[in-house]
């Protein structure tokens, strides 16, 4: 059984960037729907229900077709959020060390990886995701996502993701997401986001 993981802070904690009200809808809504129906819809299928939601998500082939799209939606709905609480903080924190070696290199300061990750957050269309990947062969690349699609069923790992579905950021932002995005900069939790990046390797 999947089960929703608890936040290492409070709802409130991201305040003002991001309000309680959402937060709390999001993650015991939102988040907990996923994981709901990822156990309903593999509730009678043992060998599937074993994998972690990680290897789900690599192996999403090996899921029976007539499920196929539900699982995708479900357990990448369920990997995304998982990993968005995680990158996201109330304590203040900013890039250092090889990961910031890296930005600088491949986009040439720290303020240009910011308006590039921003530019391809802001052309998800509709419901999606930006995410900052380590691809398979190595390569530090910008990607954006449609609906829950996660970038682990492309075998890329995530290192920095920000969620653009319209329940992240409505009851705040209404439709001023480039508002909500740079509110969100201020929450990121580049300790993890660090963390992520030497594990991808």
């Amino acid at each position: 059984m999947y089960s929703l993981p608890k936040l290492t802070y409070s709802y409130s904690a991201l305040e003002p960037y991001i309000d309680e009200a959402t937060m709390k809808i999001h993650h015991t809504k939102h988040h907990a729907g996923y994981v709901d129906n990822l156990n309903k819809v593999l509730n009678e299928n043992k060998k599937l229900r074993r994998f972690s939601v990680e290897k789900l998500l690599k192996n999403i082939k090996s899921v029976p077709s007539d499920i196929r799209q539900t699982v995708i939606n479900n357990a990448g709905g369920h990997a995304n959020h998982s990993f968005f609480w995680q990158i996201m903080t109330p304590n203040k924190t900013k890039p250092e060390g090889k990961l910031l070696e890296v930005i600088k290199k491949q986009f040439g300061s720290l303020d240009n990886f910011k308006e590039a990750f921003t530019q391809k957050t802001m052309s998800v269309f509709g419901s999606g995701w930006a995410f900052l990947i380590m691809t398979m062969d190595g390569k530090v690349k910008l990607k954006r996502h449609s609906f829950q699609n996660s970038p682990i069923m492309h075998g890329n790992i995530p290192i920095l993701g920000i969620d653009v579905w319209e329940h992240a950021y409505y009851l705040k932002y209404q439709n001023r997401r480039v508002d909500y995005i740079k509110a969100w900069w201020n929450v990121v939790n580049w300790r993890q986001v660090e963390k992520n990046f030497f594990n991808s390797k």
